[in-house]
């Protein structure tokens, strides 16, 4: 644990799994819900190009068979992947909110909450090949991390589960209906419900008190820094072009992220998040990040770094 860094410590986004053939494991399966062994062909494009919108890209379009799929497979892995972390961090959050329940019932409550995230990301390891080579180098799980660390309740109420188990919500349910792969949109849309119960919770919680000067501040700034990765359009995307194309140059990056219509892709989910903050407890942050323009999607060529 020691090496580490220590704004991974509760989100667990580093954490090392054990060897398969571990005794622990063996325990740990036993006691997860519904193991049965459904998955097969794991490294299938589960989420097809129009998916991506990379049906409009015409360095796509142009590129062999061998390299859109390659695409594809960079794609699909960058999405199982945030899943699988954002599940991994769900666990620790959970557990760090027993900890600071207020009444016996919110312990209970979140000591489920953190079952369902243990068992949503044992599900999510079946889809994910290599999980041990997969890095969390990116600025959203490191932001995610720093902010699970937080000691104050009312910001991680708000941030984590007002705001991102909402757009959860959003997002596994698009991920669900669009997947091609029958048990994997299955998997998605049942976690539908728990993810309900977790943002319903968060909602009801930091509804029920002011929000203290202090809680404010630090809310709009990560909120601001969230929404600023949002504004950027499907970055993720341009990067798997990148990785099986070779070095693209900043012209064509722009034409990409125009293709990809990125200013539409961003402003949906700009939209979907503002929805999120509604509420009188939201008021202040909501008008500090509008006045910051961090609701509005950039223009592509604002896109490339």
């Amino acid at each position: 644990m020691n090496n580490i860094d220590l704004s991974y410590k509760i989100a667990g986004i580093d954490l090392p799994h054990i060897n398969y053939d571990d005794k622990l494991r063996r325990i740990l399966t036993a006691a997860l819900p519904n193991q049965n062994d459904k998955t097969s062909q794991p490294q299938l494009n589960y989420w097809d190009a129009k998916f991506f919108n990379l049906h409009q890209v015409q360095i796509f379009q142009q590129a062999s068979l061998d390299e859109q799929s390659a695409i594809l497979q960079f794609t699909n892995r960058s999405l199982l992947a945030e899943s699988y972390f954002i599940e991994k961090a769900g666990v620790g959050y959970m557990a760090k909110m027993v900890l600071l329940a207020e009444t016996v019932e919110e312990r209970m409550l979140y000591a489920l909450f953190s079952a369902d995230e243990a068992t949503h990301l044992s599900q999510i390891i079946n889809f994910l090949p290599e999980i041990a080579s997969t890095n969390s180098n990116d600025p959203f799980l490191k932001l995610l991390a720093e902010v699970v660390e937080s000691a104050d309740k009312t910001v991680l109420l708000f941030v984590l589960q007002v705001v991102l188990e909402g757009w959860g919500l959003s997002h596994y349910r698009r991920l669900s209906k669009e997947c091609h792969h029958p048990i994997l949109a299955e998997l998605f849309f049942s976690f539908l419900q728990a993810e309900s119960r977790h943002h319903g919770t968060g909602t009801m919680l930091f509804n029920r008190n002011p929000v203290s000067a202090t809680s404010k501040a630090a809310a709009i700034e990560i909120l601001a820094s969230f929404l600023s990765m949002v504004q950027v359009g499907p970055q993720s995307v341009l990067s798997a072009i990148e990785q099986v194309k070779g070095h693209l140059s900043r012209s064509q990056k722009i034409q990409i992220l125009e293709e990809l219509d990125t200013k539409t892709h961003s402003g949906t989910r700009l939209e979907i998040l503002r929805s999120l903050m509604g509420g009188a407890s939201a008021e202040a942050i909501v008008q500090a990040l509008e006045e910051r323009g961090a609701f509005s999607p950039l223009p592509p060529h604002q896109c490339v770094y």
